[in-house]
């Protein structure tokens, strides 16, 4: 009987279950999105191109492992993790001759692969570029168009669609920057795949010689290709080479295995995306969790007249639970579904953005799944059934008698169990806010950021009745001010706390996140750059142009008069054990006179060969001080064990460990200095250094505001991230103050019986959404407050967030425009009913 009436009901009463389908179809296509990102990163596909030819690949392992047996209750329990290392690792040369010894080999083919960036000026979308030997164009097979193979060591073969886009024939000269400074080659031929070319990448190809002087890799390969004899099935040769290969370290790929093997980005960006998809789905079911409570929770409220009602002809507790459940899992259902088809060309859009900013590889392909639906539907029924049934939990346990009287007037006194949630929550908040002061890694940081803003959301929530009384006390003289409207707008406030409560969150929700959001990355930008430019003591940087700056420019730069020392810098990453520190390498000669990284412990005048220095942060966690050994794996895999020399406090600046230059360029993919710092005596000016270099020079003000350039860019991902939780809780911020005041209607004409005019009444719904604004605007600042002070205490070490005041501004005004015109458009349509129909048809 009460599935009947819940059917009837929901069909009778749509306008009044659309607040909370609309909430429920926000909260499905959020999470399948997000499940889709999460279900890319676990198992999107990676297609092969440039191995397209070879069935079998034989590669370095391209991840740091780590073994731990712990002892349990007298038995020894083993695991195993592996992260992966930043740059390409490389196989010994002599792997070669191994898996050419394996039965079923025709041929195994050693594969260079190196950048190699054409300075063409070309126009169009700039694709990586990488260089080859020619006599491994057999692995993809790239076969000639036109033209010879390159025999000498100005010669170049180019890809028939690199040479389609810069204009090169033929016999054509083409300048090419690889590992070392610009040389200029002869296009000796140009080659074609059988599909034309390669999508996501550039090949060149040189002569043996010069590839192997390119790659700057003596005695090592990148990848081995393994072209089985005829009839030999691949997949077992795979497995025969895996078995001798056992005691190596070297890796055996075949299908779609290739595919990582090729582009390691990609498979660099499927750890991004699980962590990524995994943190904006937490954060965004923790949002859908709360918003949608509170929009079945004002949806409940507003029909207590008829549950009272229910009770009173008697209804059992049980079955208003029951009906409340039934009807929630109807409207789960069908928004769950509608979210969950919504969600795909969500995902896909993000997915697109996220290619388009350069945060995941195109070669990462996108896996739309089913996974991610269904799991939205679920979330949908059980985020449905279990907030109606927890909002109809009062209603339907109260007496019949009680349930009528709470009916007519607001109950007084707020439910001791919600006030008692909400302080819980609230000391969960500041706890996490204290524990959110001392983290001083951004990995966990960031999570227990966000975490702190939702719970302390949900505690506003809660506590809400209490915090709108004692807010609407404080208003009510200046609501005053405004005339008749604005003292109805304070009796409403004081007298319906709990309504006006469920409008107050989202609106918090949507200011402390918000805010939150934008002033996160800038805060810690901020400090980075400025202990990069408290640290650079040279007055001229030499920027990158292409790929790097070459040796040869910096020593040209060494040689002229005046100049004192050139700190050439190499960027990369590097793991001790399994956790990973950002790192530079530095030119170690004159480095006292360009850098200055505030050192704390040690000295830099020892620093060269076989030293390392570290950040405060690093030494901390790894239990760090000068004249300690420091064993750590460069960016290639390659183990090694230095003696640190200094402890220094720009860590947010400069990295938490810096090594020699000539260590760190010598296992990067891109050995060339990203920029140079240049220290020179009075008079040496830019135009002298640009003469030497032949590559633009910045003063350290325009490095530091290229930098900032840099930062902005970057942040842009972190705001697409977050952007789609943004707009749902914008979403949940009209829809809650939309079912708010559209239910109102029968209050609404009773003030206009009562003599009231249809204006003074917009004047009372103009000041009680001014009312809502303001609790909500300040509460949520207040969080972001709180939160951004504990983050930046924790990562910077100053309780100092950087907090713009035109942002501010604009996260105000933003939420005004949601607000106002979410009352003002409802109360609008409510008023337009005549008075006398709405009193009369109850």
């Amino acid at each position: 009987m009460m599935l009947r009436y819940a059917l009837r009901t929901v069909r009778h009463r749509k306008a009044g279950f659309l607040g909370a389908f609309v909430a429920l179809l926000c909260a499905a296509a959020l999470i399948t999105a997000c499940g889709t990102l999460l279900e890319t990163g676990l198992r999107g596909r990676i297609a092969t191109e440039r191995y397209a030819g070879t069935p079998v690949l034989v590669s370095a392992d391209q991840n740091v492992h780590q073994t731990t047996v712990k002892e349990k209750k007298g038995k020894a329990k083993t695991k195993h993790k592996a992260k992966p290392v930043a740059e390409r690792a490389w196989l010994p040369t002599a792997t070669v001759d191994t898996v050419r010894s394996v039965p079923g080999v025709e041929r195994a083919v050693p594969e260079l692969t190196f950048q190699a960036v054409p300075l063409t000026g070309a126009a169009g979308t700039a694709k990586p570029s990488y260089g080859h030997a020619w006599t491994s164009a057999v692995l993809t097979p790239f076969t000639l168009a036109e033209g010879h193979a390159p025999r000498a060591g100005d010669e170049v073969v180019i890809d028939r669609d690199l040479a389609a886009r810069a204009g090169l024939a033929t016999g054509a000269r083409l300048t090419v920057q690889a590992t070392g400074d610009p040389k200029t080659y002869t296009v000796s031929g140009v080659a074609r795949t059988a599909a034309g070319g390669l999508a996501h990448q550039s090949a060149l190809f040189f002569s043996d010689t010069e590839a192997q002087r390119l790659a700057a890799r003596t005695g090592q390969v990148s990848a081995i290709g393994v072209l089985p004899r005829p009839g030999v099935d691949p997949g077992e040769l795979a497995a025969r080479l895996t078995r001798t290969l056992a005691p190596t370290t070297a890796q055996v790929s075949a299908g779609d295995d290739r595919g990582p093997v090729e582009f390691l980005d990609a498979a660099g960006a499927r750890v991004k995306l699980v962590s990524m998809g995994g943190a904006m789905g937490g954060t965004s079911l923790l949002v859908a969790v709360l918003v949608v409570a509170g929009t079945f929770a004002l949806s409940v409220q507003q029909r207590r007249r008829e549950l009272a009602l229910l009770r009173a002809i008697a209804a059992t507790p049980r079955q208003l639970r029951g009906m409340l459940g039934r009807e929630a899992l109807i409207v789960g259902l069908a928004a769950g579904i509608a979210g969950a088809l919504a969600g795909l060309p969500l995902a896909a859009w993000l997915y697109g953005r996220f290619v388009a900013t350069g945060a995941v590889p195109a070669t990462l392909e996108r896996t739309a799944g089913i996974f991610p639906m269904i799991a939205a539907v679920g979330a949908s029924l059980l985020g449905g059934w279990a907030a109606a049934r927890i909002a109809g939990r009062r209603t339907a346990r109260v007496r019949p008698a009680e349930a009528l009287a709470e009916a007519a007037v607001e109950r007084r006194r707020p439910d001791w169990t919600r006030t008692l949630a909400g302080l819980l929550l609230l000391a969960g908040g500041a706890v996490l806010v204290v524990v959110l002061g001392s983290l001083r890694t951004e990995p966990a940081s960031t999570p227990v950021t966000f975490l702190a803003v939702v719970v302390l959301a949900g505690a506003v929530s809660l506590l809400g009745p209490l915090l709108v009384r004692g807010a609407s006390a404080l208003l009510a003289g200046p609501l005053a001010l405004t005339g008749p409207g604005g003292r109805l707008a304070t009796a409403n406030l004081r007298g319906n706390a709990t309504r006006m409560a469920s409008a107050v969150t989202p609106l918090t929700l949507l200011t402390a996140m918000t805010c939150t959001v934008l002033f996160v990355t800038p805060t810690l930008g901020h400090a980075a750059r400025t202990q990069a430019r408290e640290g650079v003591r040279a007055p001229w940087v030499l920027s990158a142009q292409g790929p790097g700056v070459g040796p040869e420019a910096v020593e040209r730069v060494r040689r002229t008069p005046g100049v004192t020392a050139a700190t050439e810098i190499v960027r990369t990453s590097v793991r001790v054990g399994l956790t990973k520190y950002a790192a530079q390498g530095v030119t170690p000669a004159g480095l006292t006179r360009t850098w200055d990284p505030a050192v704390t412990g040690g000295s830099l005048d020892g620093f060269g060969e076989g030293r390392a220095a570290v950040s405060e942060l690093a030494a901390g966690q790894l239990g760090l001080k000068p004249g300690s050994p420091l064993t750590l794996t460069l960016g290639d895999g390659t183990p090694v064990t230095l003696t640190v020399s200094a402890v220094y406090a720009r860590g947010l600046g400069f990295g938490d460990v810096t090594l020699p230059h000539a260590l760190v360029a010598a296992h990067v993919d891109n050995p060339l200095a990203g920029s140079v710092l240049v220290a020179a005596e009075p008079g040496v000016g830019r135009e002298r250094l640009a003469a030497a270099a032949g590559v633009p020079v910045l003063s350290a003000a325009q490095a530091d505001a290229a930098r900032e350039r840099r930062d902005a860019a970057g942040a842009e991902v972190n705001l697409l991230a977050m952007g789609l939780v943004l707009a749902f809780t914008a979403i949940a911020v009209v829809n809650t103050l939309a079912m708010s005041t559209a239910e109102r209607f029968r209050e609404f004409a009773l003030l206009r019986l009562a003599g009231a005019q249809r204006r003074q009444v917009l004047r009372m719904l103009r000041a009680e959404a001014v009312g809502v604004l303001l609790m909500g605007v300040v509460l949520g600042a207040g969080i972001a407050a709180a939160v951004l002070t504990a983050f930046s205490l924790g990562m910077t070490g100053v309780a100092a967030p950087v907090v713009l005041p035109v942002v501010c501004a604009g996260v105000v005004g933003g939420a005004a425009l949601l607000a106002l015109p979410a009352v003002a458009v409802p109360g609008r349509l409510a008023l337009r009913l005549r008075p006398v129909d709405v009193a009369t048809s109850a």
